[in-house]
C-alpha cells in the first residue's frame, strides 16, 4: 500500500498549484485533489500533473473538503497540503519516519517557513488556554517535539484515526478547524509531534487569487468560528464583544475609504452578530 497520499484543497488557485504538485510529484506522492467549485484553470493544471481529482458542484469549504479526500484516499497516512505549499526535497520522507518512530502520535507536523524565511510555529490556541503565552512570542523547539496545536496549513495524520474522529469538523466551513482537530486528536490520547527536520514552504494567504469581497467573507468565517469553538468547548462567549469592537473600527475605518479595512472590521462584526443571531456558517453559504 502507498504509505502517504497528499490531499489538496483548492479554490481558484491556479496561480499557486503548479509549484505544489510539482514538488509533491518530485517526492513521488500521489495526489487527491479536491477543488471546490473553481473558476480557472485548477482542474485542468491538477489533471496535467497526474492528480486524482474530486469536483465539488460548489465550494465546501476547507475542512469538509479535506475529509472527502481522506475519504477517497487509500493510503494509511494522509498528507493535508495547502495549494501555496511547497514541501521541499525529503520532507515526506522525514514526516513518514517521525511516524514510524512514535507509533502512539496521531499528527506530524513539519517546519513552515513564510517567504519571509521566517519560521512560523503556533505559539498559542483558543482552545489551549493553559498555554501562558498571551503575546504570543515564538519559541521554537530544539528538535522533535510535542505540542498541543499546529498549523493546518501541511500536517500528516494517520488516516484511520483522522476519519474515526470524524475528521475536520464538517459545521465550520473556514477557520480553526485545524485547532479544533488538534484538541480532539490530542483528547484522544495521540500525541501530535513536530518535525522540523521536514521542511516546507507556506505562501501565507496565496491559496486562492484575490477577489473583490474576499476579506469580508474570510473575516466573516473567522469571527464565526471563533465563536463557534469556543461554545464547543465551554470558553468565555466572545462573539458580543467582537460584534461591538468590529462595528466600531468599521465606523471609523469607513472616514479613510480603504477598502481592505473596511471589509476586514465589517466581516468580523457581520460574522459576530450572525452568532449571536444564530446563524450556521453552513446557512451563510448555501451548504446547510
Amino acid at each position: 500500500m502507498i504509505p502517504a497520499t497528499a490531499i489538496v484543497v483548492t479554490f481558484d488557485s491556479a496561480h499557486a498549484l503548479p509549484d505544489c504538485l510539482a514538488a509533491l510529484k518530485a517526492e513521488q506522492v500521489p495526489v487527491v485533489v479536491v477543488d471546490n467549485a473553481s473558476l480557472d484553470d485548477t482542474v485542468a493544471i491538477a489533471e496535467a500533473f497526474g492528480a486524482r481529482v474530486v469536483r465539488n458542484l460548489r465550494n465546501e469549504g476547507y475542512g469538509r473538503a479535506n475529509n472527502l479526500g481522506a475519504r477517497a484516499a487509500e493510503s494509511d497516512f494522509v498528507l493535508v497540503v495547502n495549494p501555496d505549499v511547497i514541501v521541499e526535497a525529503g520532507a515526506v520522507a522525514a514526516l513518514l519516519d517521525a511516524a514510524a518512530r512514535y507509533p502512539d502520535a496521531g499528527l506530524f507536523a513539519p517546519q513552515i517557513v513564510e517567504p519571509s524565511g521566517r519560521v512560523f510555529f503556533q505559539p498559542r490556541s483558543l482552545l489551549a488556554p493553559y498555554l501562558t503565552n498571551p503575546r504570543g512570542a515564538l519559541a521554537l523547539p530544539d528538535g522533535e517535539a510535542c505540542a498541543p496545536f499546529f498549523s493546518g496549513a501541511c500536517f500528516l495524520v494517520r488516516r484511520a484515526l483522522f476519519l474515526q474522529l470524524g475528521g475536520f469538523d464538517p459545521h465550520i466551513f473556514l477557520f480553526y478547524e485545524d485547532d479544533d482537530l488538534c484538541r480532539r486528536i490530542a483528547d484522544s490520547g495521540a500525541a501530535l509531534v513536530y518535525v522540523p527536520q521536514a521542511v516546507v514552504r507556506h505562501g501565507r494567504g496565496r491559496s486562492s487569487g484575490p477577489k473583490p469581497g474576499r476579506i469580508f467573507r474570510a473575516r466573516w468565517h473567522q469571527a464565526w468560528s471563533r465563536a463557534y469553538v469556543s461554545r464547543k468547548y465551554n470558553l468565555p462567549a466572545p462573539a458580543l464583544g467582537m460584534f461591538l469592537v468590529n462595528a466600531l473600527k468599521t465606523l471609523g475605518v469607513c472616514l479613510t475609504f480603504r477598502r481592505a479595512l473596511i471589509e476586514r472590521y465589517a466581516g468580523s462584526a457581520a460574522g459576530a452578530f450572525a452568532f449571536l443571531r444564530g446563524r450556521t456558517a453552513l446557512g451563510r453559504e448555501g451548504l446547510s
